[in-house]
């Protein structure tokens, strides 16, 4: 748009020309002198063009200028209202996480198959499964006993075999941040250090109902239905012991120990005066 000579009028140092325009600034000679003002904010104010077709080409200007600040003002005003909502979450999460008293049984185990294995050792996170009845089915299932002292572990059985033979395949803490009951996506983040993954011999030597016993059940080794229950902290602190065990002397040994010693500190539990295992398989029991 080129502006230079057009005549304009100004409120206050009355006719003028346009001496210099670049856009975001014009410059008018009046008679006490040269002013400079913002373009093209001024002739919605102060300013007003002569010729009628320079004043329509400004008002069109000034059309799309005023559509693209309302536009910037609601994306500043979304991103307001979502930072707004994250810091009312993390406000949330540390009254949760001062306020909160470590449960008895806030340790979780999952039955993974060997596809979902890979995913979630490559990807290092474990999906809760979705409600299946009831208002929220198809929601994610939210663990709310799951906070910052919580573990996962992860659980296999092939298909051909009872399930005594059950084995634990890997375990870790969550995610430094996590609280269950804000988690929405129904993933669990594992913690950044504390994780582990145990290898087909290691797996075999380590059977999960050594350390589990179902308190209301105590003969039954049944796992029917559902992809995950609730743990007792003690039992999981058996079973980091004995991982250390099995780790005697390869490169993740000293893992194992940090994250017994992590683990038994989160859960306000003392290692060496941890019993032994004594779940279903242990006792004796059939299934």
């Amino acid at each position: 748009m080129d502006l230079l000579n057009e005549q304009v009028t100004h409120k206050s140092f009355g006719k003028g020309n346009v001496v210099s325009y670049d856009g975001d600034y014009v410059e008018v000679r009046f008679s006490l002198g040269v002013k400079k003002f913002v373009f093209p904010d001024v002739f919605g104010t102060h300013l007003r063009l002569l010729d009628s077709k320079a004043a329509k080409r400004v008002e069109e200007v000034m059309k799309r200028v005023e559509k693209e600040r309302k536009q910037e003002e609601a994306e500043l005003e979304q991103r307001r209202a979502v930072e707004e909502e994250e810091r009312q979450r993390m406000l949330e999460r540390e009254k949760l996480l001062k306020n909160h008293k470590v449960s008895p049984a806030s340790q979780v185990a999952f039955w993974c198959d060997e596809d979902e294995q890979n995913t979630v050792f490559s990807d290092w996170r474990v999906f809760t499964g979705l409600k299946k009845s009831g208002a929220n089915e198809g929601s994610p299932n939210r663990l709310v006993r799951l906070h910052q002292n919580s573990c996962c572990l992860i659980t296999a059985r092939e298909p051909d075999v009872p399930e005594k033979e059950r084995r634990v395949v890997g375990l870790f803490m969550v995610g430094e941040s996590f609280v269950g009951k804000l988690c929405d996506d129904g993933y669990i983040p594992a913690h950044s250090e504390y994780r582990l993954r145990l290898s087909d011999e290691e797996s075999k030597q380590l059977l999960f109902w050594n350390y589990y016993k179902n308190e209301r059940y105590p003969n039954n080794m049944t796992w029917n239905s559902g992809r995950h229950r609730y743990f007792d902290n003690v039992w999981l602190a058996q079973i980091l012991r004995d991982i250390v065990a099995l780790k005697e002397g390869t490169a993740e040994h000293e893992l194992a120990e940090s994250f017994l010693d992590h683990f038994c500190a989160m859960n306000l539990l003392q290692k060496t005066e941890l019993p032994a295992p004594n779940g279903t398989l242990l006792c004796g029991e059939s299934a």
